[in-house]
């Protein structure tokens, strides 16, 4: 039996987390052959990751930094417990979790980055940034794997669907041992 939900991703988180899955997926696949449409998708990627990085404080609770960015420590032991099957569920983003999103956001910042450092003349041709693009653009894609990895984990451990979560914005509510 389904317990009530609450409100957690407000529409900018979620509008900004889809929107990025496919600006990414659009740079990704045209890459080799489509560059304006290629470039476009690296701009708007850039855009997004200036837009969280603002919401990341001055967004509702569950959207700013504060709420799930933790110490090397607490992600340590978090990660210890997930390995024991004995983690805590998080109504927000747990500690693996809001690590995850720090590590997309710089690799996908400097991804955007370095591919908009190419477009200029000053960088064109420039070995160490397209390599640093190209490495960081791989990068970003173990890290998605990563990622979904951890939503399937969260998911079947804590049984609720984070991904469907990310789409409608609620979550169960809290209960007795959830960090809320």
């Amino acid at each position: 039996m389904a317990g009530p939900d609450i409100k957690v991703w407000d529409p900018l988180v979620r509008l900004f987390h889809w929107s990025l899955v496919a600006s990414f997926a659009i740079a990704w696949l045209t890459a080799d052959d489509w560059r304006d449409l290629h470039e476009w998708a690296g701009y708007a990627a850039g855009a997004l990751i200036a837009f969280r990085l603002l919401w990341g404080f001055a967004g509702p609770r569950y959207a700013r930094f504060s709420q799930f960015v933790r110490s090397p420590g607490t992600i340590a032991r978090y990660l210890g417990s997930m390995l024991r099957g004995g983690e805590v569920r998080y109504v927000g983003h747990n500690p693996a979790g809001g690590a995850m999103i720090i590590a997309l956001i710089l690799c996908m910042g400097g991804t955007a980055l370095t591919g908009w450092m190419y477009t200029r003349d000053a960088f064109w041709g420039v070995d160490w940034v397209l390599a640093t693009h190209e490495t960081l653009a791989n990068t970003m894609l173990a890290l998605v794997a990563l990622h979904v990895l951890g939503v399937v984990v969260a998911s079947l451990r804590h049984r609720e669907n984070l991904a469907r979560a990310m789409v409608v914005g609620r979550k169960r509510a809290p209960g007795i041992g959830d960090v809320a």
